[in-house]
């Protein structure tokens, strides 16, 4: 009997010891992708930011609940952990939407859900029934903030071009919100389950560990240049350019060079049948059209053409055609919301919307100012623009 506890003891001792050790290597990995996402990305942008805020929770996370943690440490650290769910959504958030925007509430909601449970830490002794309900309270809050970003996250995992933020998509948002469900779960009954004891701990620091590898990659990769980065906005925005000309250009010059022919068929698809138009296109119809694999067509929008959505894809057409629509005083009295529907939008919020964010105007101001004779579209140059040209 002596026998196998002292077995029993020494299986504790190594599954401990793994255990420490693969929290160790996440808090050393994290610690770097902290590093060099504040020293490789300038300027800091909301992305990087709730990144390395991510990694620092990660970090307080596996040592938190490590064995044999001091309780005092663990005490000190349930604001940060209580925090997580929040911080974990606005990651996602800003990873996996491109037109996420980093607001003041998203800060104050943090501040709300900590506050609160620096109330229930305190109020405990006092009002244990009241603390009980609030507990419960603020493990759904937090539960529901989890599966919000999982939501989120599917609903625009379709229209991602991005391979690697693909892949990472599925795994991290998994493994992230097991963890959390397993914390903030714990809230929800009577008799919180352990999850720090045992094998246990040892899953625990195992899934820290792959979500910290699945990172890891995306940070330690080649730095994105400032010129790169420019050269991008530039491709994906730029006024000035023909289309035509930006698909040669980066057909031969590209880092990874798509096939020109490729992406001359996909250009006279866009400019000339105008596809775009179609109701409900997704990437799936325009692959078919083009009798290619979904994967390869996602590779020549986003690495021949740099786009890193489809519906941004889709939109840059459709802006450019309703443009030429509004400037051309033969449609002054044709609605706006005519025109948008005309170019392939399915109503008008989501036009006004991606009108502004490439214009910077509303469509009624573009129409105004273009009709007025303001340089943001010459009108002796509008007969000669193209589809997929802007003035």
């Amino acid at each position: 009997m002596a026998r196998a506890g002292a077995v029993d003891s020494v299986d504790r001792m190594a599954i401990t010891a793994i255990d420490l050790g693969f929290r160790g290597a996440v808090a050393g990995l994290l610690l770097m992708v902290i590093v060099l996402v504040l020293l490789r990305i300038r300027p800091l942008n909301s992305k990087a930011m709730l990144g390395a805020a991510m990694s620092a929770c990660g970090i307080i996370y596996a040592i938190a609940t490590a064995p044999f943690v001091p309780r005092l440490w663990l005490w000190c650290s349930i604001p940060v952990l209580c925090g997580i769910p929040v911080v974990f959504w606005l990651w996602a958030r800003a990873t996996f939407d491109d037109d996420f925007i980093l607001k003041r509430w998203h800060g104050a909601l943090w501040l709300g859900v900590v506050g609160f449970d620096l109330w229930l830490s305190l109020a405990w002794t006092t009002s244990p029934l009241l603390t009980r309900a609030g507990s419960r309270a603020l493990a759904l809050a937090q539960v529901g903030l989890a599966l919000a970003a999982t939501l989120q996250t599917l609903q625009t995992w379709r229209a991602d071009l991005v391979a690697g933020r693909r892949r990472l998509r599925v795994a991290v948002l998994i493994s992230g919100l097991v963890f959390i469900v397993l914390e903030t779960g714990s809230g929800l009954v009577s008799n919180a389950f352990p999850i720090h004891q045992g094998y246990g701990s040892l899953a625990v620091a195992l899934g820290l560990f792959a979500v910290a590898m699945l990172v890891g990659p995306l940070v330690f990769g080649p730095p994105v240049t400032s010129a790169a980065v420019a050269a991008m906005t530039a491709e994906a925005s730029s006024d000035k350019i023909d289309h035509g000309d930006r698909v040669a250009a980066v057909a031969n010059d590209g880092p990874d060079p798509v096939a020109p022919l490729l992406l001359r068929r996909l250009d006279t698809l866009m400019t000339v049948e105008r596809i775009y138009r179609r109701e409900g296109l997704s990437i799936g119809m325009l692959a078919v059209k083009l009798d290619l694999p979904e994967y390869r067509l996602r590779q020549v929008i986003n690495e021949g053409l740099g786009f890193r959505n489809f519906n941004a894809f889709l939109n840059r057409y459709r802006i450019d055609e309703a443009k030429a629509a509004l400037a051309d005083p033969a449609q002054k009295q044709v609605a706006v919301l005519t025109i948008a529907m005309d170019a392939g939008f399915q109503s008008i919020g989501p036009f006004n919307r991606a009108f502004k964010a490439a214009t910077g105007q509303t469509p009624t101001e573009f129409r105004r100012d273009a009709l007025a004779g303001s340089p943001v579209i010459p009108l002796e140059r509008r007969d000669n623009l193209k589809i997929g040209q802007s003035g």
